[in-house]
């Protein structure tokens, strides 16, 4: 991860107050707060496009970069993106983009008011979202990217609501798989009280899932100032096919937004085939 150190003149300066590892660390978390503050001032800007849902239909096509190998368009089920708390499909803007511009045609984003309460009435939403998007585009199955609380609401569609006949590849970013324990001055909102650990909703997340046909990646950072602790965006279940993938030097923001992140989704989307789970750990993934 590399960010200009023009913007931040008093780096070198921090280099030689501090210890090497200490230094490393905190330029990495400067630098990684830098970005995040640059990603709120941007999205801030873009929320107020992204309350509205968008035009159902087919995502117009873009070309693909010379050289880029790309499989088949009939290999390449629709994507539905899932975004966060307190937040709309605008944060998805540059994603949508980077899979547009690799063969991703159908694509779809979901709003869900923050007003809802349960992970669980999200996630039936969800699964009336996808059949749509299964009937409009004629796909048996979709791929589903969710970008924190929205993974975690998808996460329970396929595991408890039978989504895994629909959903192919699930891909989670800085999603608190075992609860977080962030800010609890916000538990006055009952879904954030579903994001702690022991909660209800993560307890029915525990329960065995045999047979569960999608294959999960969960990316995680290492400067994710919303997952406490940080190896809660980890998914940890003995019945499910899981690769967890670590990303230095990205904040929480940040995951949804960063191109070396785009790239590890669609390597991690590219990997299935029609029809069946992707296998095996996505190559190539860590950001550093």
């Amino acid at each position: 991860m590399k960010v200009t150190e023009a913007a931040l003149p008093f780096l070198p300066l921090c280099r030689r107050l501090l210890p090497i590892r200490l230094a490393d660390l905190s330029l990495a978390l400067l630098k990684a707060t830098a970005l995040e503050l640059a990603i709120l001032a941007g999205h801030l800007l873009l929320y107020p496009a992204g309350i509205i849902q968008e035009r159902r239909g087919a995502t117009p096509a873009l070309p693909a970069p010379g050289g880029t190998a790309q499989l088949p368009p009939e290999a390449k089920p629709p994507v539905v993106l899932l975004h966060g708390f307190i937040d709309n499909r605008s944060v998805f803007l540059l994603l949508r983009r980077s899979l547009t511009q690799h063969g991703r045609h159908q694509i779809e984003s979901l709003n869900y008011s923050p007003l809802t309460c349960d992970v669980r009435i999200a996630a039936e939403l969800l699964g009336r979202h996808i059949e749509q998007v299964c009937e409009r585009t004629g796909s048996r199955q979709v791929d589903v990217v969710g970008h924190s609380l929205g993974g975690l609401i998808a996460r329970y569609y396929v595991q408890r609501l039978g989504g895994d006949t629909r959903v192919r590849t699930l891909v989670t970013l800085g999603t608190p798989h075992s609860g977080t324990r962030v800010a609890p001055l916000a538990n006055a909102h009952p879904i954030v009280r579903q994001m702690r650990p022991g909660s209800a909703v993560l307890e029915e997340l525990a329960l065995p899932a045999p047979g569960c046909r999608t294959h999960f990646v969960a990316f995680w950072s290492d400067l994710d100032h919303i997952m406490d602790p940080l190896e809660t965006a980890c998914i940890e279940h003995p019945d499910l096919s899981v690769a967890n993938v670590r990303v230095s030097g990205v904040g929480h923001l940040a995951l949804p937004v960063h191109p070396a992140v785009a790239t590890g989704i669609r390597q991690a989307l590219d990997t299935a085939r029609p029809g069946e789970p992707s296998t095996g750990r996505p190559e190539g993934l860590t950001v550093a």
